[in-house]
């Protein structure tokens, strides 16, 4: 399950910019956690222990929090998005877990994206490799899932009433996967930019029976796909 975290003192949540470069991010994570302040933000990721964590951080607000933060196994990667460019170049050489610094949201995504796709590939391989102790209990939950017949439209509900309590997904995510459900293939929705794949994965990498129960219908409609 990825996480990101993005630390700005002069956030606008009424500013247009911001609002688009929030709608592209969550194309590539669905939870995103904002903070203003450094020192909550700092407290929040040393309590995440799960988690692979990716991080956006102003150039004046990295400056001060990158030394402390890069030391944290659970972050992954941290972007710098200012306005001063080469300035923040300087201090972002000397920390190894800085990305790059960015003046636009576009590279950030391009970036965002193909560090996502490595943590998948390395998480799914972990995965595999510790599978044994798993592997009984995944077989039993795999078959029971598959040999469930339920309605549909209930299970829609269901899983729209569970994203609505996480409270970091999209609202027009949900609404479109309950209305427009019937309407695409699952392999469509499992590739399409909303929350299914991301949630699916979580589920799967954590064992998390409650989300795996939940997208149940989507997984025996991903498996009866032809």
């Amino acid at each position: 399950n990825f996480l990101l975290v993005w630390l700005d003192a002069n956030f606008d949540e009424s500013d247009s910019d911001f609002k688009n470069s929030l709608q592209n991010l969550r194309k590539i994570v669905a939870s995103i956690t904002i903070f203003k302040d450094a020192q909550q933000c700092v407290s929040f990721l040393s309590e995440i222990k799960k988690e692979k964590v990716f991080m956006m951080v102003s150039g004046a607000l990295g400056q001060q929090v990158a030394p402390e933060l890069q030391v944290m196994p659970q972050l992954e990667v941290i972007y710098v998005f200012c306005i001063k460019k080469s300035y923040h170049e300087e201090w972002a050489k000397t920390i190894p877990k800085v990305k790059g610094v960015f003046t636009d949201i576009k590279p950030i995504c391009q970036e965002l994206e193909i560090d996502r796709q490595r943590c998948d590939q390395t998480m799914i391989s972990v995965s595999f490799n510790g599978l044994d102790p798993l592997f009984m209990y995944t077989q039993l939950l795999k078959e029971a899932l598959l040999d469930i017949e339920d309605d549909d439209e209930k299970s829609i509900n269901d899983l729209a009433d569970y994203c609505r309590e996480q409270d970091d997904i999209p609202e027009d995510q949900i609404k479109q996967v309950e209305l427009e459900y019937r309407k695409h293939t699952p392999i469509w929705w499992y590739t399409a930019e909303t929350f299914m794949y991301p949630i699916l994965n979580r589920g799967l990498r954590q064992m998390d029976v409650d989300i795996i129960l939940k997208m149940g219908f989507f997984i025996r409609h991903l498996h009866n796909h032809k």
